[in-house]
């Protein structure tokens, strides 16, 4: 009688162990009826558009006065409207009145003027201080009305003016990059945060109070999932929802039922960065190898083996819409013209096959992170398509990138909107994401000009000259434009599958406030 006791004891621990259990990423709805959304994502360290532009999470939490709609065209959004001055180069923008802060306080012209002065701040080190490095003035006219002038025209302000506005009465006073906001952010945006704990997921709330109209979805779970090929297994076994996959991915969902495939066009492409900040590209014996080194490289091939065809070749930062120039050199692979090029730079193959110069030996490494497999992929394949030509290239799989210090690494960039965003700031000589320290003076002048003009058929034309130029000194060896690949379960409804994505997939959540779930 007593062994019974004890066993049915057991079973009764059990039964409510197993009742009040909730793994992570599992979702039990039945009896709230809760529309919970769970996204595999990558990690968060910090959340603030101000200083950090890549961040899928933004844009449901804050806005911007301007938006994009589904055609990546410039919208109204904290801004009702607004008017420009062209012949003092002023905007004046009128400002919604019924927006508040996830804490309740009223959004005010205030808040804006301090977070575009927070991103032009030096000590904030904002990765997107050069977009704004044309306003000279910033005037409040009232709680709902602000200007701003500018120095000189810069026609992809408006695009930039979709940043998400902070909280002046959070952050005043306050140190930006180190403040708790930043693991705890408060915005206008349709949700708000509820709970974040580290590295593994970040809860969202939908905001009851959104200016527009309050979202379908109740909940949006940030599951932290880095890896590819663990957000595919924990797609297929329902711990998330939706994620972004590697294109060999795709065949494990194509005969499962209840998920649906999105193959997304983006304008994101990938590349080899040859660092002059440091490493092996920094030394004068190197000038002149990005261009030899780009006829070495199959576009073709890698697309084919990596993406599995969903992509394109790529030769240019801008090839993906009227300002692209198909007519420069497109480094089309040719083994015999990449030595060729190579030895007019001075080198000759030594005894083991592998080109030298002044005792110095061409050879480098290409970086990739680890948590993105096709980022990784490529390094390996463009590692060894160098080595067949006489370059001693090594892939090096690192977990966080040494920007000073490495020789080359896999970049990505790539933007829908004005083409002045991923150029100007990646191209243009100091700026904040040029990460490789390239300089050309007739590339500054060029964008310098691009951003100022506002006739487009001009716009048209210097961009066809920035293209142009750069293929007398190669930033990079462009390799492909890449599809981003979405998998869902088949229930979620409203993604805007036809949208043209940005770096990094960025902007499936554009509409995020229609979606629903069935």
């Amino acid at each position: 009688m007593k062994k019974m006791k004890i066993f049915l004891v057991l079973i009764m621990s059990f039964l409510l162990i197993v009742g009040c259990s909730n793994p992570a990423g599992s979702k039990d709805n039945s009896s709230t009826n809760e529309k919970v959304l769970v996204y595999g994502s990558n990690d968060y360290t910090s959340i603030n558009p101000a200083l950090y532009e890549h961040g899928e999470i933004n844009s449901l939490i804050f806005n911007g006065l301007t938006a994009h709609d589904k055609d990546n065209k410039i919208i109204p959004c904290l801004a009702e409207k607004w008017d420009y001055n062209e012949s003092n180069n002023t905007y004046t923008f009128k400002l919604r009145k019924n927006v508040k802060w996830h804490d309740g306080k009223r959004f005010t012209a205030e808040d804006v003027k301090f977070t575009i002065e927070s991103i032009m701040d030096p000590k904030n080190a904002s990765e997107i201080a050069s977009n704004y490095e044309d306003i000279i003035n910033i005037d409040v006219k009232s709680d709902s009305e602000i200007t701003l002038a500018l120095k000189t025209p810069n026609t992809a302000i408006l695009d930039y003016l979709s940043v998400g506005i902070l909280p002046k009465h959070k952050l005043e006073g306050k140190e930006l990059m180190t403040d708790s906001f930043n693991q705890n952010p408060v915005g206008t945006g349709p949700f708000k945060i509820k709970k974040w704990d580290k590295g593994q997921s970040i809860t969202l709330l939908k905001n009851e109070d959104y200016f527009e109209k309050a979202p379908k979805l109740d909940k949006v779970i940030f599951k932290i999932v880095p890896d590819d090929k663990a957000r595919t297994i924990q797609l297929k076994a329902g711990e998330i929802d939706l994620a972004q996959v590697a294109p060999k991915d795709i065949p494990i969902f194509k005969d499962q039922k209840g998920f649906k495939t999105d193959i997304m066009k983006t304008a994101d492409y990938r590349g080899i960065l040859y660092n002059h900040n440091g490493g092996f590209f920094s030394m004068d014996i190197a000038k002149g190898l990005p261009n030899a080194l780009s006829y070495a490289i199959d576009r073709d091939s890698i697309i084919k083996t990596i993406l599995l065809s969903y992509g394109e070749s790529s030769y240019s930062p801008l090839q993906l819409g009227e300002y692209n120039n198909p007519d420069i050199d497109k480094f089309e692979y040719n083994t015999y013209k990449a030595k060729e090029e190579i030895e007019k730079l001075g080198w000759k193959k030594g005894k083991d096959g592998v080109y030298e110069k002044d005792g110095v030996d061409l050879e480098f490494e290409i970086t990739a992170s680890e948590d993105d497999a096709v980022r990784v992929d490529m390094a390996k394949v463009c590692a060894q398509q160098l080595k067949e030509i006489g370059v001693n290239a090594k892939a090096t799989i690192s977990t966080e990138l040494d920007w000073e210090n490495q020789d080359a690494t896999i970049i990505g960039w790539g933007s829908p909107f004005d083409p002045d965003d991923h150029t100007y700031k990646v191209f243009g000589t100091d700026k904040g994401s040029n990460l490789s320290g390239y300089s050309n003076e007739n590339v500054d002048k060029i964008l310098q000009s691009a951003r100022e003009t506002e006739d487009n058929d001009e716009k048209i034309r210097l961009y066809k000259e920035f293209q142009s130029e750069i293929t007398k000194d190669m930033p990079y060896t462009f390799i492909a434009y890449i599809d981003a690949v979405y998998i869902s379960k088949d229930n979620i409804k409203g993604l805007n599958s036809d949208k043209v994505l940005g770096h990094h997939g960025v902007g499936i959540f554009s509409n995020i406030a229609d979606w629903d779930i069935n």
